[in-house]
């Protein structure tokens, strides 16, 4: 029985059929062509494809597919049967073991969606060795949809046309920079389809259309943003983008052209620079089980742990770290509330020179099957969490609305809720003091927008790599603007205390940009800011 989860497993989602008639109408424009879908499924593309070749006159449709899933391939020609189409070819088997050949005029369908923990062993090796062939390097992160289209676009004729219904991850991911810059070398014209809402039922994952043709390649794509399903034929116009490298991300093509100058001009200039040039972004800590592995005072109290065999913590989560600091008194604070602010990580490895207390804890652990846990079962003793440095600052990396940056004057230690950021030597005094409250300004909240990516729910999420490109205002701008922010500090921490992180916002703004941006730019880069945040967040409520 084909059950949703064994759907899921082999990424298999099958596509509305309003999306695969919008495909089939722009990719198939004679009654000769020929389609192919590489991973057709029910066969939802290739009997859209049917209907369009026979509204354009063709007595004898060439409709080719393949499909791994060999009960799904039998309810395929079981429809194309139905719907008058029994000629069309549906073969079991993998896409990866075909060998490419440009003959078909239109290759279109929606790649199988399997993440890199669940794309491996010998699939993952033989679609990383595939890609190469076509002079595509992917990393061993990258999701099969990134294979798949590399080598599907190896199937489309010099002048046919590729249709693909793809992860917007496209635009976004650093794993899929070769897929942007292949398909930018392989056409000579791209064009993407966004949409303000989720086209999926039941699936949170956003997608775009693909939408390539021809050859010689190109510098630019046509983007065109829809609201839903139902909005595609009546698209506005289209705007045209240029990737400032060839395997950027493509997100800075939602910016208008206003904003998208504005911004250049302000990252790209002297004022500032990236994250990594102030220091090194670190993951935190993996316990394997924080519920087992972090305390509050009270209970190390009670179980009567010594001081060696805890370690201060910035507690699980983030919400504690929106006002610039997470002081001694926040701290204590937090503490005294009962949020666990310490870590059970003795310094000892030997269970004889434990406490008691630590030797009942661990017992515990072990009847609860603790020990058992991945991350705690792969350690040597399974009980004391791998270390990290202490960081200078805190760094909000799963956002609803905006990251943050904390300084950290309690010296404690990070879990992976948060990022931490350990200064380079000769920023530290400054980083400490200044570097969370000069990052809340407008461009540095547009640029996480940029560099991170949207999630399902439309929360955002800055890997470490994409945190060292965030962009921050350089040392020299923060030295020479701070007294001014320092004058805004007390105001700024009240308005974060409240909520109201667009009007502390504003105050930043003021502090470092007087007399270097002009009113009307800082409003198009909040503006264009507020775009993409809502265009985020409205995943989260968007109609099924």
């Amino acid at each position: 029985m084909d059950t949703l989860a064994a759907r899921k497993a082999r990424g298999a989602f099958f596509t509305p059929p309003e999306l695969c008639a919008y495909v089939a109408e722009w990719a198939i424009r004679a009654p000769s062509d020929r389609v192919f879908e590489p991973s057709c499924g029910d066969a939802e593309f290739l009997l859209a494809a049917g209907e369009r070749l026979a509204a354009l006159g063709s007595g004898a449709p060439a409709l080719e597919g393949v499909e791994l899933h060999g009960l799904s391939a039998t309810h395929a020609r079981r429809r194309l049967g139905a719907a008058g189409l029994p000629s069309a070819g549906v073969e079991v088997g993998d896409f990866f073991d075909l060998e490419a050949r440009q003959s078909y005029d239109a290759v279109i369908g929606n790649p199988p969606y399997v993440r890199y923990q669940d794309f491996s062993g010998l699939n993952r090796q033989k679609s990383r060795a595939l890609a190469l062939r076509h002079k595509v390097a992917l990393t061993g992160l990258a999701s099969s949809w990134a294979a798949f289209t590399v080598h599907a676009a190896e199937f489309v004729a010099p002048t046919g046309r590729l249709g693909l219904v793809l992860p917007a991850e496209l635009m976004t991911v650093n794993y899929a920079a070769p897929v942007r810059s292949f398909l930018l070398r392989r056409f000579g014209h791209v064009r993407l389809v966004l949409f303000e809402e989720r086209v999926f039922p039941g699936v949170l994952e956003e997608v775009v259309l693909l939408m390539a043709e021809g050859t010689g390649g190109t510098d630019h794509f046509e983007l065109f943003q829809s609201q839903d399903l139902m909005d595609l034929e009546a698209m506005p116009g289209s705007t045209t983008w240029s990737p400032p490298s060839t395997e950027g991300k493509w997100l800075g093509a939602l910016l208008s052209a206003p904003s998208a100058a504005a911004y250049r001009a302000a990252t790209e200039g002297p004022l500032f620079t990236t994250l990594e040039q102030w220091g090194s972004t670190t993951l935190g800590m993996v316990t394997g089980d924080n519920g087992f592995f972090t305390l509050s005072p009270a209970e190390v109290a009670r179980r009567r742990l010594r001081p060696e065999e805890v370690v201060a913590i910035s507690p699980p989560g983030s919400r504690h770290l929106r006002g610039l600091s997470l002081t001694a008194g926040a701290w204590e604070a937090l503490g005294a509330g009962g949020q666990h602010t310490y870590l059970f990580r003795p310094d000892e490895t030997s269970l004889r020179a434990l406490s008691p207390g630590a030797r009942r804890l661990i017992a515990e652990g072990e009847d609860a099957g603790v020990d058992e846990r991945y991350k705690c079962r792969v350690r040597t003793p399974w009980w004391r969490v791998p270390a990290v440095a202490t960081p200078d600052l805190f760094f909000t990396y799963m956002n609803n609305d905006a990251p943050q940056f904390a300084t950290n004057p309690t010296g404690a230690k990070h879990l992976n809720s948060v990022h931490g950021i350990n200064l380079a030597a000769p920023h530290r005094r400054l980083g400490r003091s200044l570097l969370p409250l000069a990052a809340l300004n407008t461009i540095t909240l547009l640029g996480a927008e940029l560099v991170g990516r949207a999630y399902g729910g439309g929360m955002l999420k800055v890997e470490p790599k994409e945190a060292d490109l965030l962009p921050v205002p350089t040392p020299a701008f923060v030295e020479l603007r701070s007294a001014e922010l320092r004058k805004v500090r007390p105001e700024v921490l009240r308005l974060l205390a409240a909520g109201h992180l667009g009007e502390a916002t504003a105050l930043v703004d003021h502090a470092l940009f007087a007399g270097t941006l002009g009113d009307q730019q800082l409003c198009d880069l909040g503006a264009a800011r507020s775009r993409l945040r809502e265009r985020r967040r409205a995943r989260n409520g968007s109609k099924k």
